[in-house]
């Protein structure tokens, strides 16, 4: 049974020494997206029993296609520009805070490999949830992959519910706008897992649905996670991936669709150029800038402090569940994109 730590522990010189190298080495790839993105699999290519690493590079990557999708050719046609610097803000403060609690935790991981010796008791100092704390521990004595990757889904998801789902910015802005509704069914109901089969590009994944719900974001996790390592496509992931530099852009994995110029001349959208998967003759590529492009840099406030770990209900989440996931997403995905650009025809016309 987990209970909080009664008091904060003492550190030797050494131990305050890693902690500081750590929250540098943090900061230092915590700059955007694209860094973090980059971090995550350079860590997973040293530690692959940390199979939550490559998870969160994939994630990381869906999240940065859907802030260069505010700047591309058909959702930037839908929102104005006021909405879409809200999203990005909302987005990328999410992926932020994220990496900035669980890249410090790999880090610790690797220190301890480096030095043989259990530096776990390092986390608190770095604001980390005692429950991590714990699970580390057990997964050092005992290598279960599935629990920990189980725990930094559960940690994550819950980490940002207060500093970001539930905060007051974006419960005001975003979520009881009418604009989020559209924008979560139309843009943030699909996480992609890229994979080359037969010379294409195909699509595994999941839908978002109730993006807003602690619960339902954690189940989709899992299965997020049931798809990535426990299905027959990971070796084909992780080589496109690793193939794949990440830029930002749907072009990454649909060049034939996505390109990173405009190809289109000034002007409203007139009729539709997508057709399932593929582009209408004499039809011009979607625009789906590089991340670079898109937005600049931004500046983060520090992360509010607290321990989210407060009720012991929270480790049932820990249960292993039989999955029964159906992955393949391609089609689901075209469907989604010729939506948008529905969506994008039609407020031109009214506008």
């Amino acid at each position: 049974m987990l209970q909080q730590i009664p008091k904060q522990p003492i550190y030797s010189t050494n131990e305050r020494n890693i902690i500081k190298t750590i929250i540098q080495e943090t900061m230092k790839h915590n700059r955007n997206n694209l860094s973090r993105t980059a971090a995550y699999l350079d860590f997973y290519k040293q530690f692959s029993e940390i199979e939550w690493a490559f998870l969160a590079h994939m994630v990381s990557r869906n999240a940065g296609w859907n802030m260069t999708d505010l700047k591309g050719s058909l959702l930037g046609k839908i929102l104005t520009t006021e909405d879409a610097e809200l999203f990005f803000a909302f987005l990328e403060r999410g992926n932020w805070l994220i990496f900035q609690d669980a890249y410090p935790q790999l880090l610790v991981y690797k220190e301890s490999v480096r030095s043989g010796q259990n530096l776990f008791h390092l986390l608190s100092a770095m604001d980390i949830s005692y429950f991590m704390e714990v699970v580390w521990n057990y997964f050092y004595q005992k290598k279960d992959r599935h629990l920990l990757s189980t725990a930094l889904i559960i940690n994550e998801q819950s980490y940002i519910e207060k500093r970001v789902i539930q905060h007051n910015d974006y419960q005001l802005e975003i979520f009881k706008s009418a604009e989020f509704k559209m924008q979560e069914f139309l843009q943030l109901n699909q996480i992609l897992f890229p994979y080359r089969e037969d010379h294409e590009v195909k699509l595994m994944g999941q839908s978002v649905n109730h993006f807003a719900s602690l619960d339902d974001r954690i189940k989709l996790g899992k299965r997020l996670y049931y798809l990535l390592f426990e299905q027959q496509q990971y070796s084909r992931i992780f080589e496109w991936a690793n193939y794949q530099r990440h830029t930002g852009s749907r072009a990454d994995f649909w060049p034939h669709l996505f390109h990173t110029i405009k190809e289109d001349t000034p002007g409203k959208l007139t009729s539709a150029n997508l057709e399932g998967c593929t582009i209408k003759p004499n039809s011009t590529r979607i625009y789906s800038p590089s991340l670079m492009d898109a937005w600049p840099n931004s500046k983060q406030k520090k992360a509010e402090t607290g321990d989210w770990y407060t009720h012991e209900k929270d480790v049932n989440y820990l249960k292993k569940e039989k999955l029964d996931v159906i992955g393949d997403i391609t089609k689901e995905y075209c469907h989604t994109l010729e939506k948008i650009q529905l969506a994008a025809i039609a407020k031109e016309a009214l506008s």
